[in-house]
């Protein structure tokens, strides 16, 4: 088992850029280098904790706050925990920021025209039709990072590219040795 600190990666970005993906892949990596890793999806923590939120705007950031708080218990106990979270407002995430020791930021940015090709699970093509009514990014707003610690082009970037970003970023914290 690593001695390795509790750290939360918190994933930012809209529907499709790529989060959970990138979650998913770095959560294999560090877990073979011995580190105890959660996912708080988004999706995943909507089904269980939040099951009785809607996406106003108030229901996201309550839904935000509980992801907040699940990933600070987490940290502190020495868990790696991946936050891959849509999250559109920055008062949400500088909230995380401030409650969460050792916070790392990742904007998982990719332009429009590219997720609403991607759309892995239809949201541009049902809001586009009018199905969805809410959708961040299209129809509410996003609000880009001013300021984290990784940004990463998943329009130009491989997965791994990307994953390998993040791990190098983690290198020079001192949290991975790789």
């Amino acid at each position: 088992m690593s001695s390795e600190p509790g750290y939360v990666l918190w994933f930012t970005g809209p529907p499709g850029a790529g989060k959970t993906t990138l979650a998913e892949r770095l959560k294999v990596i560090l877990n073979e280098k011995g580190s105890r890793v959660e996912i708080l999806d988004g999706d995943e923590i909507r089904k269980g904790l939040s099951k009785d939120l809607g996406f106003s705007k108030e229901d996201r950031e309550k839904h935000n706050e509980r992801v907040i708080f699940v990933a600070k218990l987490l940290s502190r106990n020495g868990v790696v925990t991946l936050v891959p979270l849509i999250s559109p407002y920055r008062e949400v995430r500088q909230k995380a920021r401030s409650e969460i020791p050792n916070f790392i930021e990742i904007y998982v940015r990719c332009p429009l025209d590219v997720l609403i090709k991607r759309d892995p699970k239809g949201l541009y093509k049902k809001a586009l039709a009018g199905e969805i009514t809410n959708l961040t990014g299209l129809q509410d707003p996003y609000e880009e990072p001013l300021s984290p610690e990784i940004t990463l082009d998943t329009n130009k970037q491989t997965v791994d590219e990307s994953v390998n970003t993040i791990l190098e970023y983690l290198k020079f914290r001192g949290y991975y040795k790789g």
